[in-house]
């Protein structure tokens, strides 16, 4: 009777201790299926089992807290994820422009400094507080969108009250081009300069005599198949080498150069090598002579701070922008100095091939560079590039439609424009430069994307508008006359009233 007694109590003990086994891990392991097989011992370690439930309790708080941990992660996203569809949400309702703070977006792009930008502001500093760059010199290159970026410079340098240095006025233009560069061809009203962006050839040791000791260097090469159809189309009726050609055919030329070119005349450097030319080298090197291409490529690279690729403007831009600490707004842009579609002539066949071989200097020097230029943004990432051409061209599209209405201007022949302060340069009759006109309706004084309560700001004006699209010669005239204006009234002094006629002051 005893021994079964015995036996029942072990049974009843065996059966509670299987139900509160089963209990504890049905309720913490749900998605798990536990099957747990307890045999009562009457010389069980009762120690032993006081330990492992002890591990087992320690381990269901670890699993507690971990889950508590990952809720409030859970639930602070969700809540970030409301206010930025709210946020947006009304400031689309209202239909306003976004003063955009950047650094959220710049994450994992700690050396971009985007800051905050504005369309409405252009000061001097940016958002990080580091002061924009303002000592520049452009080695403005033919015939590789120089135009272009000597735009952005001529504004830029407006806003700012910067000064541009120009040539004397028996140089036009052009600093004495294809002369190397010389201070003594500065005009004498602008020899303390911030920037340098008209043609000139390099000349380092003059343009250090006459620019600040920060002053950053850059330029821009074109692909040379491109910019050699280029050059033989619009100057085809001012340089010699090109005017001998029969019938302007460039096919004739390449298929025997040597008997049109002639390397002395002045305008030859037109002809070959005209970036090489343009950057201080010597044109004329033989081919095959590789010491001397890799020597000046070096010098080169030892005397820019960063090589523009035409080909990839947009990306260059990007760079130059972080060169410089300016802000996206400091480099919006139109395309500029356009040859109409007709005056330009596909290159098919041997051509391209034809045309590298003859200007092997200025292939070697694009290879090199554009090679130089992607690994610049290689390192950059593709993430932070593609980020930064995006609120870029966002910007961009922004500004065209508030100074002409629509997002893609159209371009017109000379004769199209009506203003003629917009009216480009025309080379000669077989070539015509295309510009833009802008709508009879941008008269406003402020556009929408201006605001007074932004700070200092600027708005989008008619007169910002114009500049945008200005050609190079009427906006160097313009640029120049008013420095000129600005350093006369500096120099001029104020008149003094007399003492006789000064009001005295009521007790």
């Amino acid at each position: 009777m005893g021994r079964l007694c015995e036996m029942s109590r072990c049974g009843h003990s065996s059966m509670r201790l299987l139900f509160y086994v089963s209990s504890f891990y049905v309720r913490e392991h749900l998605s798990d299926s536990v099957i747990v097989c307890v045999f009562c011992h009457r010389h069980s370690d009762t120690k032993s089992e006081e330990e492992a439930r002890g591990t087992e309790r320690e381990r269901a708080r670890e699993r507690d807290r971990e889950r508590e941990k990952a809720i409030r992660c859970h639930r602070r996203r969700f809540s970030w994820f409301l206010v930025a569809i709210s946020t947006v949400s009304l400031l689309l309702h209202r239909g306003v422009h976004l003063n955009w703070t950047m650094d959220s977006l710049s994450l994992g792009c700690s050396s971009l400094p985007l800051g905050r930008w504005r369309l409405s502001s252009l000061g001097i500093t940016t958002a990080t507080g580091k002061p924009k760059h303002t000592s520049v010199v452009f080695l403005k290159t033919h015939k590789t969108a120089s135009t272009t970026v000597q735009n952005i410079l001529f504004r830029f340098a407006e806003r700012h009250n910067l000064t541009v240095a120009f040539p004397i006025t028996v140089c036009g233009h052009q600093f004495c081009y294809p002369h190397p560069f010389s201070v003594r061809n500065v005009h004498p009203n602008t020899k303390s300069p911030d920037v340098l962006t008209s043609h000139t050839r390099l000349n380092v040791s003059e343009m250090r005599r006459l620019m600040p000791n920060d002053t950053l260097y850059f330029t821009i090469l074109r692909e040379p198949a491109a910019m050699f159809e280029s050059l033989f189309s619009y100057y085809s009726m001012h340089c010699l080498s090109f005017q001998r050609v029969p019938k302007g055919s460039i096919e004739e030329f390449l298929r025997q150069p040597q008997l049109y070119y002639r390397p002395e005349e002045p305008d030859s450097c037109y002809a070959r090598n005209t970036l090489t030319y343009d950057l201080g080298g010597d044109k004329d090197r033989p081919p095959g002579d590789g010491e001397y291409a890799k020597n000046f490529v070096a010098h080169v690279d030892a005397v820019f701070s960063l090589v523009m690729i035409a080909e990839h403007f947009d990306e260059s831009l990007v760079l130059l922008r972080r060169l410089l600490n300016w802000e996206i707004e400091d480099l919006l842009y139109l395309k500029l100095n356009m040859r109409a579609q007709e005056s330009r002539k596909p290159l098919a066949g041997a051509l391209p091939a034809k045309i590298r071989a003859w200007n092997w200097l200025d292939a070697a020097l694009y290879d090199h560079f554009n090679a130089s230029l992607w690994r610049q943004l290689e390192r950059l990432g593709r993430g932070c590039l593609e980020r930064e051409l995006r609120l870029m061209r966002k910007a961009q599209d922004w500004l065209v439609r508030e100074c002409f209405g629509e997002d893609t201007p159209r371009v017109r022949s000379a004769t199209e424009i009506h203003n003629k302060q917009l009216r480009p340069w025309q080379p000669s009759k077989k070539v015509a430069i295309v510009g833009y006109d802008l709508p009879v309706n941008t008269t406003r004084e402020q556009g929408r994307g201006g605001g007074a309560g932004g700070g200092g700001g600027r708005e989008i004006t008619k007169e910002l508008c114009m500049k945008m699209v200005m050609p190079e010669v009427n906006y160097s005239e313009l640029l120049l006359r008013s420095q000129l204006l600005r350093q006369r009234r500096r120099t001029t002094p104020r008149p003094t009233t007399p003492r006789s006629h000064l009001k005295k002051s009521p007790k």
